[in-house]
């Protein structure tokens, strides 16, 4: 009884803090009925969900391949310094988007940046699908890094010197233990990763993405300032149930994987 009083406090933050915008959101969605969920699954509000889908799954994938990869060049350097570096590195990048980060790679890479001029690269490049999943990647990866790295500091030397010592070859020793011992990280990098893509919304506003690539995120900045039809108001409300909906889904597959995965290890 003690330690449910104890845990009160939390749960009514929990409450007010998470379970009042979510009835508000799931009621506003559903009034005056079907109609502002329809509206999402149509037209231009169906084509930006698909590509907020496609983009984090792409940046999702992408980030993890290469921040495991990168994780584990630094996991394995004798260099306390590099290490050091790299994860504090990391630590800043990921939590660096917005509009600087858009600043950051219009500057850089846009019509008039520094880089496409040097290049000669075609205007647009950046604003396209795969522009904004390359700026997307500039804190995916890092955040990957801090995610899968603890996770390759548990790989013991010992097993990789058993696993030789039995005739095991590299390929071997990664099918067989690396991965099994890292799969349940990795998951949950992935599923991190593509949350934080499918949810960002300020880079891609700040670069204008919503003309070239309509984002849910977008749509639903646009609902909130009116931009919507006569009797639509609260389609951003659905789009948000959308979301949720979404991540509820990567969530139900995330899960039992997790679960599989983490019986490789008893």
């Amino acid at each position: 009884m003690r330690r449910s009083l104890g845990a009160l406090p939390l749960l009514v933050f929990v409450g007010l803090a998470f379970g009042i915008p979510a009835i508000a959101m799931v009621a506003g969605a559903f009034t005056p009925g079907l109609d502002n969920l329809a509206l999402t699954l149509q037209g231009g509000y169906l084509l930006a969900l698909l590509n907020s889908v496609k983009l984090s799954a792409v940046v999702a994938v992408l980030g993890a391949v290469l921040g495991t990869f990168l994780a584990q060049a630094v996991v394995t350097s004798r260099s306390t310094a590099l290490r050091e570096a790299v994860l504090t590195a990391s630590g800043v990048l990921a939590n660096f988007g917005g509009v600087p980060l858009a600043f950051f790679w219009v500057a850089t890479l846009g019509n008039a940046g520094v880089v496409s001029g040097l290049l000669g690269l075609p205007s647009g490049t950046l604003f396209s699908f795969w522009g904004l999943a390359l700026v997307y990647l500039y804190f995916a990866v890092p955040l990957m890094v801090l995610v899968i790295a603890p996770a390759l500091d548990g790989l013991r030397p010992q097993w990789r010197e058993a696993a030789a010592n039995n005739g095991a070859t590299t390929w071997h020793y990664w099918r067989h233990v690396g991965l099994p011992v890292l799969t349940p990280g990795l998951l949950g990098g992935v599923v991190l990763l593509f949350g934080s893509a499918f949810a960002a919304y300020a880079t891609a506003s700040a670069m204008g993405a919503g003309t070239v690539l309509p984002l849910v995120t977008l749509k639903i900045a646009a609902a909130l300032s009116g931009d919507v039809q006569t009797g639509f108001e609260n389609v951003g409300l659905a789009l948000s149930l959308d979301m949720v909906l979404v991540a509820a889904l990567v969530m139900a597959v995330y899960l039992p994987l997790q679960r599989r995965s983490t019986r490789w290890l008893q």
